[in-house]
Parts: structure tokens; C-alpha cells; sequence
């Protein structure tokens, strides 16, 4: 019999609506991740749509927040699903977000726990323990994602994995994508949108990913989380620069 937290749900994504921080639960405002800017008392967001998409500056914590909305979901920070471990964090000397998690309260409606968190940064740890797994006895022929070119791999792990019920939350998923490979995950976003049973929470530095119709595009400052188009973002006007002038560009910012 499934458990009530495997079962198929009947309500549509959104399924986690709102998280805020609560700073009764902060022990040590300097230590990290509690000194990111946007962690102000009053940081709060809430989703109402089910695609959120979120851009912003490299160091803005965008990767951090995410990692704490998957301990939330029930998912390992390091990346995966719930009840995988692909990453041993016990000898990692690097500083990992998901202490923020103790500090964050969520809002479900209702409570889901499948679904997916993708970093792209794990994935090769993902695949590897996803082929070793399905080498068990009984468990079928293993995946087989990393036999594949890099945006290969990444692009039938995200068509196996990600058109089920749950959450998922992808941060950078254009990493190994080219271009066209983009849209084909733009056409794989629109499909998990049609289900209604996928909610997406997903940072991305692609002015295509940005441009997902119906989502909810957030930029993270140090102010928090605030609505933006995605002509508003530098991230399109200096794609929208080069675009203009590649060569000039390139020389522009080569002699700054």
C-alpha cells in the first residue's frame, strides 16, 4: 500500500505555496548562510503559479535558496530525489546552504515529497549512483546517462525523471545545453506545465528559460525577491548588446 506522501494527489501544482524566515531560529546572524544579504527579517515568498523561475548575479545566494527549498521537499542539498544520498557531504570542507532550511517554514497545499532537485554541478555523482543502483539484482538495465555527450546525459535524465507528479527544482539546468537543446527543454517545461501536477521552482542565467510564458520571474538583490520581466534583466540587455554588435561588444568588453 503506498504511502500517503507516494500517493497520487488530486490538486494541481502549486504545491508549495509560501516560505519565510523565521528569525527565532537563527542562532548566529554572521555565520553563513544567514549573512546573505536578502535574509532579512521579513524575507518571505509566496507561489502561486505553477513555474517559478529565478535570476540574479553569481554570489546573490540563488543556488543557497534553492538547495534549502529542496531540504524542504525532502531532498538531499547536494541534489537528487528523496531518499537518494549521491553525494557523501561528510569530508566536503565547502560551505553548503542547507542550513538555512532550520531556519525557513513552508506552506504546502498539501505536503508533497516526489519530484526532483537537479544541480547541475551533481550530476555526474546523480548518474553514476542512478547506473550503479540499477545494477542491483532485479532492478533492470541501469539508465545509462553518462555514456551520452554532456547535454545528452542531461537531456534524457531530465525527460525520464521529470514528467511525473512532484516538485522540482533545477538550478542552472542550461548548463550543458546548447541553444536548441534550450528549446527542447522549453517544450519539456510546457508538457510538465499541461500535466498540472509538476511544480517548478528553477534558477537559470538564459534569457530563453527566462522567457517561459506564465511563469513568475523573481530577481534575487540583497533586497530579496522582486517581480521582473525578463527585458528588465541584464542578463537580456547585454545578450540584446552583443546581439546588436558581436564584434564590437567583444571588443568593448575585452578593453574594459
Amino acid at each position: 500500500m503506498a504511502s500517503r506522501y507516494n500517493r497520487t494527489i488530486n490538486l494541481p501544482a502549486p504545491y508549495l505555496r509560501r516560505i519565510w524566515l523565521d528569525p527565532s531560529r537563527i542562532a548566529d546572524r554572521a555565520a553563513y548562510p544567514f549573512c546573505l544579504p536578502f535574509l532579512h527579517d521579513g524575507f518571505e515568498e509566496d507561489f502561486d503559479r505553477p513555474i517559478t523561475i529565478i535570476v540574479g548575479e553569481n554570489g546573490s545566494g540563488k543556488s543557497t535558496l534553492l538547495e534549502d527549498i529542496a531540504v524542504l521537499a525532502g531532498y538531499d542539498e547536494a541534489g537528487g530525489g528523496k531518499g537518494y544520498m549521491p553525494v557523501d557531504h561528510s569530508r566536503a570542507i565547502e560551505k553548503m546552504g542547507g542550513e538555512l532550511s532550520k531556519a525557513l517554514r513552508a506552506s504546502w497545499l498539501p505536503r508533497i515529497t516526489s519530484g526532483w532537485f537537479f544541480r547541475a554541478e551533481s550530476f555526474f555523482s546523480i548518474a553514476r549512483y542512478l547506473d550503479d543502483a540499477a545494477r542491483e539484482p532485479l532492478s533492470g538495465p541501469p539508465p545509462d546517462f553518462l555514456s551520452h555527450s554532456h547535454g545528452e546525459g542531461f537531456f534524457r535524465f531530465f525527460e525520464e525523471r521529470c514528467q511525473r507528479q512532484g516538485i522540482f527544482i533545477f538550478d542552472e539546468p542550461e548548463s550543458a545545453l546548447s541553444p536548441a537543446r534550450q528549446m527542447e527543454f522549453l517544450k519539456l517545461m510546457r508538457r510538465m506545465e499541461t500535466l498540472g501536477i509538476c511544480q517548478i521552482i528553477m534558477a537559470t542565467h538564459s534569457p530563453m528559460l527566462m522567457a517561459y510564458p506564465n511563469a513568475r520571474l523573481l530577481r534575487l538583490t540583497k533586497y530579496g525577491l522582486e517581480p521582473v520581466t525578463v527585458e528588465q534583466t541584464d542578463h537580456y540587455k547585454v545578450m540584446r548588446e552583443f546581439c546588436d554588435d558581436p564584434a564590437g561588444f567583444v571588443e568593448a568588453a575585452i578593453e574594459e
